[in-house]
């Protein structure tokens, strides 16, 4: 089972250049939690909780109010406020039954600080992302 979630972590493409050592580190941090359906799981302009990957169901993604995706399993959400610490920008409600794997900011923090080899990848993935952001504006 940990090494089901320790390749269902490493799929994340925030995630996917750690070691498996950094990827277990994670999952230990890390707990399952089980939504009901219609239940909002963040609120936009919340305080950050923490990074979500879903495991099963579907969630609805809404920004000022419209509802612009809906993710399901192997989708996630939360990560820019994992890292960050700032407000949510969107919110999220389970629109079926929903499981999913929450790595708490809390916890997050302490775990770059005792492992700074992710917090190294991390930051190289963000910069990949910022990247391809600043590509599709220009062109």
């Amino acid at each position: 089972m940990a090494d089901d979630m320790i390749a269902t972590l490493g799929a994340v493409p925030l995630f996917h250049s750690l070691s498996d050592k950094d990827l277990r580190a994670i999952l230990e941090i890390s707990k399952e939690v089980s939504l009901e359906a219609g239940h909002t799981t963040v609120e936009q302009d919340a305080s950050a909780v923490g990074f979500h990957l879903i495991l099963e169901g579907e969630a609805d993604i809404e920004v000022s109010g419209r509802h612009v995706a809906t993710f399901g399993p192997g989708d996630y959400f939360g990560e820019v406020s994992l890292i960050d610490g700032k407000p949510r920008t969107a919110t999220v409600r389970t629109k079926t039954a929903m499981r999913s794997l929450v790595v708490p900011s809390w916890s997050f923090n302490a775990l770059l600080d005792k492992h700074p080899s992710i917090a190294k990848e991390l930051l190289l993935m963000l910069c990949a992302r910022l990247r391809n952001v600043e590509a599709m504006i220009t062109h």
